[in-house]
């Protein structure tokens, strides 16, 4: 597993992060993000987007409601937001694995209704820490999250982020 952090000062950093997530992504992968109400969430949604290249006409917006939104890009791309789900189960009804571990980008917000804190993917932590800044946390789970962030830390590096590896635990 590899994990580190980073800090955004606005939104737009947030949603240039994003955008670096999807530029680096080259294959399927499963992306859950944490966070509180307003944490910033959808913000790196819009960014993932639009590195994955979703037209910038097309709004991203969470889908609350309908559970999941699909959008064309080079991978396709299901947000889903599992806010309002009841349970996991509810996941098999809408066939929730074949997007998660089919031929696209599967973004899932609120990752805790699965009930599994260990599922194979990169995994964001948005924590708010005043109106604009945010501590971004990401932890890959298996070969394909690990070896995405390995050239993902490169790029957010070169565009001026400062990242930060946790000390080892002894």
């Amino acid at each position: 597993m590899l994990s580190w952090s980073l800090t955004s000062t606005s939104e737009d950093q947030t949603r240039l992060i994003g955008q670096c997530v999807g530029e680096c992504l080259a294959e399927p992968l499963l992306i859950l993000l944490q966070g509180n109400l307003g944490a910033g969430k959808t913000v790196i949604a819009r960014g993932i987007a639009r590195g994955l290249g979703v037209a910038a006409e097309v709004p991203i917006t969470s889908p609350t409601f309908t559970l999941m939104n699909h959008y064309c890009a080079r991978l396709d791309l299901y947000h889903f937001d599992l806010y309002r789900l009841s349970g996991p189960e509810d996941l098999r009804d809408i066939g929730f694995d074949e997007y998660a571990y089919g031929r696209g980008v599967a973004l899932v917000e609120w990752p805790e209704k699965l009930e599994d804190p260990h599922i194979n993917g990169l995994w964001v932590d948005v924590c708010a820490m005043d109106e604009h800044r945010r501590q971004l946390t990401l932890r890959g789970i298996g070969r394909e999250s690990t070896a995405m962030m390995m050239g993902l830390e490169k790029k957010l590096k070169s565009a001026g982020f400062d990242i930060v590896h946790p000390v080892p635990k002894k």
